[in-house]
């Protein structure tokens, strides 16, 4: 660990709370689509579209309010009625306005670290809104740099780190997927912590277990004080 320079945070799910506010907002759009199918298979379909414009519209609340309408559209075969697009509209906005609510013990962590180690966070999601989930959320001062990433592949994280000049070994992510957060680093050399969170997308989970010299699990983000502060 002594090599270490780079700690880099995932944001969502890791520093503050997201996922639970899509599956809220999940469950009142499959409550808007009942009369067509049951609650379980619009969610279900609605996944199948996400992952499906993932290509086209990247992460985020945006991507997932369109997905939202081209579901509503699809299962109704067209016949959906305005007040329900509108409503559905309104749905991403909200989410769009949700509060930024800290998971905990995360600023004791950053400020434990800061100045110890570059600290960094490494996102995936829509630009704009994670620029403004950030300023809310009173962090961005314990950052020396904020990549917000379309995607989170090794190839991804090598531009990362060539920007950071840094070697893979140096290098740790800390986050809450185990597909966008640790396997790709692994693979490039780096470290990587999984702190695992109640909620996760489908999308974002593997089936697999990873054994690695270079992983960690910790239940919460203050455990990985134990390690780095030494």
């Amino acid at each position: 660990m002594n090599e270490l320079k780079v700690i880099a945070f995932d944001a969502d799910d890791t520093l503050w709370v997201n996922e639970p506010y899509f599956r809220e907002t999940e469950d009142r759009f499959c409550e808007l689509l009942e009369d067509y199918l049951p609650h379980h298979s619009v969610a279900r379909e609605l996944l199948q579209v996400e992952i499906r414009n993932i290509n086209l519209y990247g992460y985020g609340v945006k991507g997932f309010m369109l997905s939202m309408i081209e579901t509503a559209m699809e299962l109704s075969q067209k016949t959906i009625k305005v007040d329900v697009i509108e409503k559905i509209i309104a749905l991403g906005k909200e989410l769009l306005e949700k509060p930024i609510v800290l998971l905990d013990e995360v600023e004791d962590v950053l400020q434990t670290l800061h100045g110890k180690y570059k600290l960094v966070v490494a996102t995936k999601g829509d630009l704009l809104d994670q620029e403004r989930k950030l300023r809310k959320s009173g962090l961005e001062h314990y950052f020396h740099h904020i990549e917000i990433m379309s995607e989170k592949k090794e190839a991804d994280y090598q531009k990362l780190l060539k920007h950071l000049d840094i070697q893979p070994t140096e290098f740790m992510m800390l986050g809450n997927s185990l597909k966008s957060d640790v396997l790709p680093v692994l693979e490039l050399g780096g470290h990587a912590v999984h702190i695992p969170y109640h909620t996760t997308w489908a999308h974002e989970t593997i089936d697999s277990t990873i054994e690695h010299k270079h992983f960690k699990q910790v239940s919460s983000i203050k455990e990985v004080l134990s390690f780095l502060l030494k």
